[in-house]
């Protein structure tokens, strides 16, 4: 799927994430995500993607992570292969591992 060009979403409440976020780090994280969706793919096949699995209980298998471990910012996102659309679920900025449930709880509620 390299060479793929794929189409950038956001969910609306990773929206409203990367808005609450300061701006060097709306800036840092946008740069990130811009770079990822060159080749969004898990890293095991080449691509930027860091694979989640089971986090802490939570189950976010099929889920890819950007990690930007210095300002601990993370972006949890999900590749829609029928459409070759990257799909942000989460951005935020928390080094503990809230930030998997939450991304759970909006997968469940969006069905992805």
């Amino acid at each position: 799927m390299k060479g793929l060009h794929w189409k950038l979403e956001f969910l609306t409440e990773a929206r409203k994430d990367l808005r609450r976020l300061d701006g060097s780090q709306r800036q840092r994280i946008v740069k990130a995500i811009d770079r990822t969706l060159t080749n969004p793919l898990p890293r095991s096949k080449g691509g930027y993607g860091i694979e989640l699995g089971n986090k802490g209980g939570v189950n976010l298998t099929g889920c890819l992570e950007i990690k930007l471990r210095g300002e601990g910012l993370r972006a949890i996102y999900k590749l829609i292969h029928t459409r070759t659309e990257m799909l942000v679920i989460i951005i935020d900025v928390r080094e503990d591992e809230q930030v998997y449930d939450v991304a759970e709880e909006r997968i469940e509620r969006y069905g992805l």
